[in-house]
């Protein structure tokens, strides 16, 4: 069958014609540099001439309907390659697994190049260029996201640009004394500076890497190191960093990438006398980034990692006419609903939700209940505050019980991070883990066991309720349990978060087909929320999304309404059959789990059961 393809009546010259002004002016407006303007549109034409085919013909598809991963089928699972299957080569021959998990979208977290033993589990890359040779090559890369792309599986990526290893090409001329690459760092030949900016720059880990820069005793400088000793900050006021990341960005674009994750976004430009964060730099750095994708590879999107709450968050989606990111993460809701979990009082996470859901429609979330990263308790204190909830005891209390001290739980983790002066800590552990599940089967106890399983799929059920494109991390499908194992690996052993990456068991998703497991029993029940989301049309991201009283604490209620269709959503937090007083008389509904037809006014809710109701339509 003959090959078609898109003929282009030079899409990237429109494209650059649309944004080159815009674009020009941000970058003077940063670099006052006409040169290095022009070097770097030559250099996007150039990136664009050597994009597949393949890519340019998914870019003006994708142009052409720019809503497309809005849609009620998207669903993410992230995962490091070698937990999942070794290397990129294994992940691709899992597809077939990822198409049965009804994923579509797969977020490998970093693979780039990075130094044994120094790598902050692949966030200091050493090697923008090259594939960590334990997981293959630029060219297994390729071969993976071709054949995702055709089983219409999208690939995502970490982009680390806030930083790049101390063993990068850069900071090693930079530490021999080559000024050209000193600039792209920020380095000091004294403390003075340094201690200036140590006077408004909070510190990110202030137990295990404190301060924000490093002395380097073989070359007599301090350099900005606000991460870890080993990650060097890139100073992104040379224009000669912005456009050599960006040729680093478009690079892996050409790869296949189509869900780039800036990492750490807030970080990225520095400047004295600020707490170096969400400056108004960043904003323009970010924005320039869409227009160089838009006009090179307008099929990718961008995905900011801003870890804040949703005020902060906001900015970084820009504003409709001059957008920056196309998704960002739901951190604050997150770890609102372990609060939940642990209180059993769904009060802030209604007003979290109730925040969320009146911002724009064309905001994108990822919605998730666990990644890669710890749990840093980052919730509303003020609000807590009017209940007589206090910021450290509360923290003391959330983290005492997901380590199973106190408040009658069933969790299993560990602490990340803890400092023993000011208390705080952050908190570690899979999804099942948190549920119940490890403790349920490490005792033996079928009944603990149910309610762990049954905790685990409302909170999914509820995740899936949220505006936005919920994803998975790789386990959660089959309930897979902390990985104590890392504490035996000298690489690994004094970073709790390697808990829950654990390696996939596939043993045990060789369960899944077997109704009578822990496995089985998880993975059937997210599998039929996968596919009543795919099949409803309100769980579309830009439904109508607000949440409704319930009149018992810990009864949480979720409404949707999209082209005449709607749908409601209870949840209950607690391990007690409760009674939601809702009353929505607008007829009858039914529950598209069991199927039965309820009249949503006082629905007795199980222990940690939920319902999707949805109003039956009028017979026309």
């Amino acid at each position: 069958m003959k090959k078609t393809v898109v003929q282009e009546p030079d899409h990237y010259m429109k494209r650059l014609q649309r944004h080159h002004d815009e674009l020009r002016w941000l970058y003077m407006e940063l670099y006052g540099n006409d040169s290095m303007f022009a070097e770097l549109c030559d250099r996007m034409g150039e990136f664009y001439r050597e994009r597949k085919q393949e890519l340019k013909n998914s870019d003006i598809i994708r142009e052409s309907h720019p809503g497309w991963y809005k849609k009620n089928d998207m669903l993410g699972m992230m995962f490091y390659i070698d937990n999942f299957a070794g290397n990129m080569k294994g992940v691709e021959s899992k597809l077939d697994y990822i198409e049965q998990c009804n994923v579509n979208y797969i977020h490998l977290m970093p693979f780039l190049d990075t130094p044994e033993g120094r790598s902050d589990g692949g966030y200091a890359v050493s090697d923008f260029r090259k594939v960590q040779e334990k997981l293959g090559t630029m060219e297994d890369l390729e071969s993976l996201t071709a054949a995702c792309h055709k089983k219409g599986v999208n690939v995502c990526m970490d982009f680390v640009m806030n930083h790049t290893s101390e063993e990068h090409e850069w900071a090693k001329k930079a530490r021999q004394g080559d000024g050209e690459y000193m600039s792209r760092y920020f380095f000091f030949n004294n403390a003075n500076e340094p201690a200036r900016y140590e006077a408004t720059v909070p510190q990110v880990f202030p137990t295990t890497a404190p301060g924000n820069f490093t002395w380097l005793p073989d070359a007599g400088h301090y350099v900005m190191t606000t991460f870890y000793p080993y990650q060097w900050d890139l100073n992104y006021k040379n224009p000669r960093v912005f456009n050599e990341m960006m040729y680093n960005f478009l690079y892996l674009a050409n790869r296949g990438i189509d869900i780039i994750r800036i990492d750490a976004v807030p970080y990225i430009w520095k400047e004295l006398n600020t707490s170096c964060r969400n400056l108004l730099q960043v904003h323009t750095i970010v924005r320039m980034m869409r227009m160089i994708s838009e006009i090179v590879c307008p099929g990718v999107l961008l995905l900011g990692e801003v870890v804040m709450e949703p005020e902060k968050v906001v900015p970084y989606f820009g504003t409709v006419e001059k957008p920056e990111c196309h998704m960002l993460y739901n951190v604050t809701t997150m770890a609102t609903t372990w609060h939940t979990v642990a209180t059993r009082d769904v009060s802030l996470l209604k007003r979290q939700l109730d925040i969320v859901n009146v911002l724009p429609k064309d905001y994108v979330f990822l919605n998730y209940l666990r990644c890669h990263d710890d749990i840093g308790w980052g919730l509303d204190y003020a609000t807590l505050l009017t209940k007589g909830i206090g910021e450290r005891s509360h923290k003391q209390y959330l983290n005492d019980y997901f380590l199973g001290n106190s408040g009658g739980s069933n969790s299993r983790g560990e602490l990340y991070n803890a400092d023993p002066v000011t208390g705080d800590a952050r908190f570690c552990g899979t999804t099942a883990s948190m549920c119940g599940v490890e403790k349920a089967g490490f005792e033996q106890d079928e009944a603990a066991m149910e309610k762990a399983i049954k905790l685990d799929i409302m909170l999914h059920a509820y995740m899936f309720m949220q505006s936005g494109i919920p994803v998975l991390y790789s386990g959660d499908e089959i309930g897979q349990v902390n990985d104590y194992t890392y504490k035996k690996n000298p690489n690994k052993a004094a970073d709790s978060r390697y808990i829950h990456r654990g390696a996939m068991n596939w043993k045990k998703a060789d369960k899944i087909q077997d109704a009578d497991t822990v496995e089985g029993k998880i993975f059937r029940g997210l599998a039929q929320l996968e596919q009543i989301r795919k099949r409803e049309k309100v769980f579309v991201s830009c439904a109508d999304t607000w949440t409704i009283e319930t009149w018992d604490p810990s009864v949480l209620c979720i409404g949707r309404y999209f082209e005449g269709e709607k749908l409601i959503g209870l949840f209950n937090f607690s391990e007690h059959d409760k009674t939601a007083w809702v009353h929505e008389t607008d007829g009858d509904y039914r529950d598209l789990v069991s199927g039965n037809i309820m009249k949503p006014i006082g629905i007795n809710i199980p222990a940690f059961g939920f319902y999707y109701l949805k109003k039956n339509q009028p017979e026309k």
